[in-house]
């Protein structure tokens, strides 16, 4: 995994994990194994990322019974974390549209030097 890869990860997990709790409640391992699926997030990054979501008042707990076992501890997101979301979805859309501009940029071809020029602009040819 590339370093950029690494670090687009860990600036996008809490934005993944409130959209996924906007659309309805969820225990840890489901939540794990979706990240997993979806941007192959490690199983065991999940917890403390849960702890510190709900240290921020983003989401809340509660048990519920489960039919294979002990209770589980579900998440649901607060009002606190659906204004956190809806900012996030904001400031990720103006980024990934100015890095793709930049990236389409980079992908055109390059107009020769004269093209480029400005009317008016002075010639730096000696």
């Amino acid at each position: 995994m590339s370093e950029i890869e690494i670090q687009l990860k860990k600036g996008v997990l809490g934005l993944c994990v409130l959209a996924l709790l906007s659309r309805g409640n969820s225990y840890a391992y489901q939540i794990a194994s979706r990240m997993a699926d979806a941007v192959d997030m490690g199983e065991g990054t999940i917890y403390p990322l849960m702890r510190r979501m709900q240290s921020e008042g983003l989401v809340t707990t509660y048990l519920e019974e489960s039919p294979s076992g002990p209770p589980r501890k579900y998440y649901r997101i607060t009002e606190t974390g659906r204004s956190r979301l809806a900012e996030q979805v904001e400031e990720w859309r103006g980024f990934t549209a100015a890095v793709d501009g930049m990236i389409a940029e980079a992908a055109a071809p390059a107009m020769p030097q004269d093209d480029r020029m400005q009317e008016g602009e002075p010639s730096h040819e000696a």
